[in-house]
């Protein structure tokens, strides 16, 4: 589940190689990804792992860019879908390694989102001949900046590799439907003011005090709820951060309020810039990361049929995931996985057994024709 924040620093050392045995239940396979750490940029074990897995299974095809390992039946049937997973974490809150308790897998991204590639690797392990051919995509770097993710690499140089009909994210969803995606756009919003002594106050102006007036619209704001679909999404406009200051008896002559903006699918990036400028008129405003919701696509026929085989109704989507992506290259897609998304990048990251064998039935079946 997309954070968008920058790249992670920290170091991870280098770890002998790791194995994965995709005849084990889906519930002791996703402990044992678990515990295959893969911090964001250092996805190299585990997409080793995955990659040695799956080449010895005759009926996929496996190919390979970066940590992204895409897998491929090729049956010639007339449909074919796509389910995909990022290996990637956040770093660790001391929950490594897994544990096991009260009906849940629990430790870093158990919920967000290895439940969910464990499911799939047992798909692709386990169903053979579906009766529509899938592609397994398992990429690197979701939880970073958009310039490092992987599925944006392998659509760049390698489109082929992700054409579908449809397709499944296996982010965490409550073992539910949720369908589009919000947008998501980071600015800074400045405040500029003269520095001085903090003893002679009165030769400058406070940046940090005039970034008040910036905080009292983000208090006075009042986000749209848009419905779509007969689904409603809910916008949030947010200050996430704000720096400024320079020494303990200096007048700061900067101040920087990072805010993120959350936006409905039906609002294009470019109309989710301007509405940001508009709210902060009068105040220089930078865009730092920006990327587009996903509509809920919900009148595509693979996406009905896909909601009438869950059994459930689908939810909008809050927050920004590579369905949107997938939406850029025309293909409609779904999120669908085990897992509360509350308890993502948790301390007490957690993800409920049942769920985890409930999305790998109701997957198999389907994907069997069921």
């Amino acid at each position: 589940m997309q954070s968008r924040s920058p790249g992670y620093r920290t170091h991870v050392t280098d770890s002998p190689p790791y194995r994965l045995d995709l005849d084990r239940d889906v519930v002791s396979l996703t402990g044992d990804l678990v515990d295959i750490p893969s911090e964001s940029r250092h996805e190299r074990s585990l997409a080793d792992a995955v990659e040695a897995a799956l080449r010895p299974l005759p009926h996929l095809t496996v190919e390979r860019d970066g940590d992204t390992v895409v897998a491929r039946t090729r049956l010639q049937r007339p449909e074919r879908v796509l389910l995909g997973g990022h290996l990637d974490t956040v770093p660790s809150a001391g929950n490594l390694p897994h544990t096991r308790s009260g009906g849940f897998v629990h430790g870093l991204g158990s919920c967000d989102m290895k439940g969910g590639v464990a499911v799939a690797l047992r798909l692709a392990a386990h169903v053979p001949e579906p009766t529509r051919d899938v592609t397994y995509v398992f990429y690197e770097c979701e939880e970073i900046e958009a310039r490092f993710n992987g599925l944006a690499r392998v659509a760049e140089a390698h489109p082929d590799w992700l054409q579908a009909d449809f397709a499944i994210l296996m982010e965490p969803s409550n073992a539910g439907v949720e369908a589009g995606c919000q947008g998501t756009l980071r600015a800074e919003v400045r405040t500029a003011g003269t520095r001085a002594h903090s003893a002679r106050s009165w030769l400058g102006h406070n940046a940090v005090h005039r970034a008040v007036e910036i905080l009292t619209r983000l208090d006075a704001y009042e986000p749209r709820v848009v419905p779509i679909d007969g689904l409603e999404y809910r916008e949030g406009l947010n200050a996430v951060g704000i720096e400024g200051g320079i020494a303990g008896n200096v007048i700061p002559d900067e101040c920087v309020v990072t805010v993120n903006y959350r936006f409905a699918p039906s609002r294009s990036p470019e109309e989710a810039e301007q509405h940001v400028r508009d709210v902060f008129q009068g105040f220089p405003v930078t865009v730092v990361d920006l990327s587009a919701g996903a509509l809920p696509g919900l009148e595509q026929p693979a996406a009905r049929d896909f909601i009438a085989a869950v059994g459930v109704d689908a939810r909008p989507k809050f927050g920004w995931t590579d369905v949107a992506r997938f939406a850029g290259l025309g293909v409609p897609a779904v999120n669908y996985g085990p897992g509360d998304p509350s308890l993502a990048h948790a301390s007490d990251e957690r993800v409920p057994e049942a769920d985890l064998e409930t999305c790998e039935r109701v997957l198999a079946e389907w994907l069997h024709g069921g």
